[in-house]
């Protein structure tokens, strides 16, 4: 995600238990399950931290293009240059606080409940392409729903201060996380903190098909050798984001609209996130700029979420795989 959402994987009990247990030894093992769902929701989350904070410029630069469309610049490092020359050296990690406690409360919601659901479902037994979907819209959905407010806050403080070349964007003026979301309670109402909740619920498809491919090209490099090097993961990984990414970027660009929100567009129908505005989004997008305008900071987007989806993964899998081992437990290939 980032928005959300990678592969996980979960961990399995030591083998050897009587199949004929005990309630209190039943419930001590489901203890332990929900145990390793929390252990996987947390490196989840510091894996989305790490490997955000060190690839933030590149969603700097996606957003600036996603949301002033009159930019001229067309390339990330054009755009870097640019914000830098014009905003000063740190505005490249303008909004990052925002950005990154969303990111951790996200991720974190999403891992958890994957796991937990895969914990009920699988109960220990192969995972299948169909069953890695479900979980993932599954968990997707209930992240949505929960986290769109931390999102729509952190957009609007991301592009607080920015020179944008289109005149139609109304500026903001808020002094930090509780005063936006005081200021969009009580100026757009409460709903406005859901801006953007439609596309996001049909972006759950992108971790969604990440984590599938993710899962997919794991189990077969897992029958042909015994574990997954650091290379191994950071690279299937990177290729399963990035044909998320190509396949939902023009819901992307929506959704990044709508959360900022401060477009002075479509001023009949202000149901912000709704099927109706989504498609009239897309339809001026494409009136406006030409059907390669629903992918405008496509390449900055593809840099900064793919390498930073190879990063979280890596991450992500080392710290559940030492985690488990300081615990005793054996760390699941999940094939």
């Amino acid at each position: 995600m980032a928005g959300p959402g990678a592969a996980v994987g979960t961990a399995a009990i030591p083998a050897g238990a009587a199949s004929q247990r005990e309630p209190a030894a039943a419930a001590a093992m489901s203890s332990v399950a929900s145990y390793e769902s929390l252990v996987h929701a947390v490196s989840g989350a510091v894996g989305s931290v790490t490997a955000m904070t060190v690839f933030f410029p590149l969603d700097t630069a996606r957003l600036r293009l996603q949301v002033d469309e009159k930019r001229k610049s067309k390339t990330t490092p054009a755009v870097l240059l640019e914000i830098i020359k014009e905003e000063g050296l740190l505005a490249p990690y303008r909004g990052w606080f925002p950005v990154i406690s969303s990111l951790c409360c996200s991720n974190f919601v999403y891992f958890y409940t994957f796991n937990s659901l895969k914990t009920l479902w699988v109960k220990g037994q192969h995972s299948t392409t169909g069953k890695d979907l479900v979980l993932g819209v599954v968990a997707g959905v209930a992240n949505v729903l929960l986290t769109t407010p931390l999102w729509v806050v952190n957009t609007r403080l991301k592009l607080q201060g920015a020179k944008f070349r289109n005149e139609d964007i109304v500026p903001t003026n808020y002094k930090g996380i509780i005063d936006a979301f005081h200021q969009i309670i009580r100026d757009e109402g409460v709903l406005a903190l859901w801006n953007g909740t439609f596309p996001s619920l049909l972006l759950v498809f992108n971790p969604a098909i990440q984590f599938m491919f993710y899962e997919g090209f794991k189990r077969k490099l897992l029958k042909r050798q015994e574990e997954l090097t650091s290379l191994d993961v950071f690279v299937i990984g990177a290729i399963a984001k990035a044909v998320a990414t190509t396949l939902t970027y023009p819901l992307q660009t929506v959704q990044s609209i709508l959360r900022f929100g401060r477009h002075r567009l479509n001023p009949e129908n202000r149901t912000l996130g709704s099927l109706k505005n989504v498609f009239y989004l897309l339809r001026e997008r494409v009136r406006r700029f030409g059907l390669m305008g629903l992918y405008k900071g496509l390449e900055a987007k593809l840099l900064q979420t793919v390498l930073t989806a190879a990063l979280m993964i890596l991450v992500y899998e080392k710290l559940t795989a030492a985690t488990f081992t300081v615990m005793g437990l054996k760390h699941s290939r999940r094939h």
